[in-house]
């Protein structure tokens, strides 16, 4: 949605902002400027929505029962240690992705992991992570000053001047409406396991790395003056931002 003036500044901006170039058809939009365009793009995506879906369940994998095996075990696995996992459909971007397995000698899940380090545009995707590593030993490799790559330490060099108490761990709550998004603070010292108690996990977990000073649009659950206390999960029948991002995405 920004104006451009050649290929070469188009290009720029991508890179810049990590655009693909699609506009975001979930995007909130206020009743005071929602227009017949809006509502007309509204439609053809609940119509896209219906034929990804239809597609999705005709693929023969769905049906295959080794498939449902894995997914059940992964779902009664997360459900014991007290985390609410939900898987996509086939076709979903976050399905094709998410490489999360539980072993059973070992009795622990090995996570698919997102890092999300806005405020400097990239994100970083983990394999095989066990649950019983902190959140503060996965970041070492990216945001720590001495331990972290060099490449990876300059592209994040406004976390890595940072002072470690200014840093902070967010995941974003899932089942809330897109115009009420809400954010769980997790703690850095704690094994990811434990930070994932009690929460929705929509296939992997993602994590926002943010900067106190400057996480101004994420709003931190139960920060908000404005906004009376509620369940973590946010409980709501809407789809969740995810699961809209997911749609669009596969489409």
């Amino acid at each position: 949605m920004k104006y451009s003036c050649s290929l070469l500044c188009v290009k720029k901006h991508k890179l810049a902002q990590s655009c693909n170039g699609v506009r975001d058809k979930t995007a909130f939009v206020s009743v005071n400027e929602f227009t017949d365009l809006n509502l007309l793009s509204d439609y053809r995506f609940l119509e896209d929505v219906g034929r990804t879906a239809d597609a999705a369940a005709r693929h023969p994998t769905v049906h295959s029962p080794t498939t449902k095996k894995l997914l059940y075990c992964l779902r009664n696995k997360a459900r014991k240690c007290n985390i609410d996992l939900r898987t996509l459909p086939v076709g979903f971007t976050k399905r094709r992705e998410n490489s999360t397995t539980f072993n059973f000698m070992e009795k622990k899940f090995y996570w698919h992991l997102k890092l999300v380090f806005p405020h400097c545009h990239a994100e970083y995707t983990l394999k095989g992570v066990p649950d019983d590593r902190t959140l503060a030993d996965i970041l070492k490799p990216y945001i720590d000053p001495v331990e972290s790559d060099p490449v990876v330490c300059q592209r994040l060099r406004m976390y890595t001047m940072s002072p470690p108490s200014d840093v902070q761990i967010l995941m974003k709550i899932e089942n809330r409406k897109r115009n009420s998004v809400r954010y769980n603070e997790l703690d850095a010292s704690r094994s990811l396991l434990d930070n994932l108690k009690g929460k929705v996990i929509i296939e992997y977990p993602t994590l926002f790395v943010v900067l106190k000073t400057l996480k101004k649009d994420m709003v931190v659950l139960g920060q908000d003056a404005t906004e009376p206390a509620e369940n973590s999960d946010g409980e709501s029948s809407s789809l969740s931002s995810v699961e809209e991002g997911e749609i669009r995405d596969t489409l």
